[in-house]
Order: structure tokens, then C-alpha cells, then sequence
């Protein structure tokens, strides 16, 4: 049983209890296949992205997390991912440990297609100063990081005002990341492969801000107003964080950038949600 040649890039969580072994296990496998692969370790936190290229699929071995430094370290060279969960049942992260020899073959078989996911692009714009760009599979995030965490922003979407925000922050999510903070801050659940954005305000002070889905099409700009009383930091896809300061602004659109994961199907994402939200569909839903 062997598929194509190629070369795969496995991305572990070396904190993730297995994740090391599993990583050799699956080197065998593709070496039997005649793939070779290359295994990129580490450990809690992911540090920098290094720069990376010439794979042909990317296997990544951990949580959510995982698949969402992955999605970022790949995308631009367009190698899809297989996400093997070794943590608790994930939202993108499917694949369950077990299983991974089988969902494998699949992929470098054929049998197995992959998911296109939009990215974020985030620049973060300083007056006087070259744009600070990152890309998302997730969200993005600004908030106040003092214990004062009222922030002020003024927010508008393709040129239009949408208006000024007294709130504990705001979050432009993808589909992909509806169902992560976005969703505990109140926010939709919106279909992965969908083309939107998500600006969900987190806690606003008038109680008429609500969370809005916007056309992927579209970018949302948000300006750091003046007499902040606490620093504020944006977040990228909870692992990449980036001080702001007062008179900044961050503006969020589609990244040319897709994510590619593979997925075992629409019942699936449906299957998630009911376990994850723990939907029962009757009286004590």
C-alpha cells in the first residue's frame, strides 16, 4: 500500500502526552510509503513561525492550537493539513489518535479531500511606520491587558462607520474561528467554508452592540481612540500577541492566504457542535 511520493511536514505539541512517539510512528509510516518527512517540535506556546517550504502535506499532532500554528506556518505555500487531535475532542483537530494510520491513507491516496478555510490578514498601522502584517486562521483580537480593561475604539467596515465602542475589547473571527472565543463572547456559529467575517464587540456598554457577519469581500477598520486607561495588545489566533498604542490602527481582511484541512465532511462539523455544545435536541437542550 503505497501512495504518491512526497514530503510531509509533522507539526507537534511536544507537551501533548504522545505526541513524540506518535511522530515517529507516523515517519515510518510514510517512510514505508516512500515519503520523507521532517518533524518541527514544540513545546506549551508556539514560539516564532519559522519559514518553511517544499512539503507537500503538513500532519499536525496536538489540540486546536496546533492546527491553528500549522494553518499559519503552511497556508502560504498551499499544503494541506491533517489534524490528529491528542487532546480533548476538538473543533478543527478531528482526527482522534487512533485512527490516524487509517485517515493517512486516505489522504496520500486520495480518498480524502481538503477543506478551504479564509484567512485573516491583520496589519497593525503606526503613524510614521511600516504596517505590521500577521495572518489568522482564527481571529484577531484587541483588548485591554491592565486591570482597568475598558477600551475605547472606533470601528468602521469598508469606509462606512459602524461607530464607537466602550467595551472589554472586540474580535474579528473567521468561519473557522466562530466556534472559538468568538462563539464564548456570544457570537454566532458560522460554517466553516463560508466567505464572512465575524466583528463580535467583547462585553460593550450599550447593550444595542451586537456581533455582525460581514461579505469576506469586505475589511473592518479598527483606530485605538485617544485616553485609553489601559495598554491594549491585539492577539492573533491567541498565540501572537502585538502592543497597540493610542492612535493606532488594525485593519482586518481576507488573506490571499487559504487553509486547506482535511475534513471527513459537513456531519462532521455538525457532530462536533452537538458534542462540544452538548446539543440533545430535546426538553433539556
Amino acid at each position: 500500500m503505497s501512495g504518491p511520493e512526497g514530503r510531509a511536514l509533522i507539526v507537534a505539541n511536544a507537551r501533548k502526552q504522545g505526541a513524540l512517539e506518535l511522530s515517529a510512528d507516523i515517519r515510518v509510516e510514510l517512510a514505508a510509503r516512500g515519503w520523507e518527512s521532517e518533524l518541527l517540535a514544540f513545546e506549551g506556546k508556539p514560539s516564532d513561525a519559522p519559514v518553511v517550504s517544499g512539503f507537500d502535506l503538513g500532519i499536525s499532532l496536538g489540540g486546536d492550537g496546533t492546527v491553528l500554528y500549522s494553518a499559519r506556518l503552511l497556508a502560504r505555500h498551499d499544503v494541506p493539513i491533517l489534524p490528529v487531535n491528542l487532546g480533548t475532542l476538538g473543533f478543527i483537530a478531528w482526527v482522534r489518535a487512533g485512527e490516524w494510520k487509517e485517515r493517512l491513507a486516505d489522504c496520500v491516496e486520495g480518498r480524502l479531500l481538503p477543506s478551504e478555510r479564509i484567512m485573516l490578514e491583520i496589519e497593525a498601522r503606526r503613524r510614521h511606520e511600516r504596517p505590521t502584517r500577521f495572518i489568522a486562521l482564527n481571529d484577531g483580537v484587541i483588548s485591554g491587558s491592565g486591570p482597568a480593561r475598558i477600551v475605547s475604539l472606533r470601528v468602521a467596515a469598508s469606509g462606512a462607520r459602524l461607530g464607537s465602542y466602550r467595551s472589554d475589547g472586540a474580535i474579528v473571527a473567521t468561519p473557522t474561528g466562530s466556534t472559538a472565543y468568538s462563539l464564548a463572547a456570544g457570537g454566532p456559529v458560522v460554517a466553516p467554508e463560508m466567505d464572512a467575517m465575524i466583528f463580535n464587540p467583547i462585553c460593550p456598554f450599550a447593550l444595542s452592540n451586537r456581533p455582525l457577519v460581514l461579505p469576506g469581500s469586505e475589511w473592518i477598520d479598527i483606530q485605538i481612540s485617544e485616553g485609553q486607561r489601559t495598554p491594549i495588545v491585539l492577539t492573533v489566533d491567541g498565540q501572537e500577541n502585538f502592543p497597540l498604542e493610542e492612535g493606532d490602527a488594525v485593519v482586518f481582511r481576507r488573506a490571499s492566504e487559504r487553509a486547506r484541512i482535511y475534513c471527513a465532511g459537513r456531519s462532521n462539523f455538525y457532530d462536533v457542535l452537538r458534542s462540544k455544545l452538548n446539543w440533545s435536541g430535546g426538553p433539556d437542550a
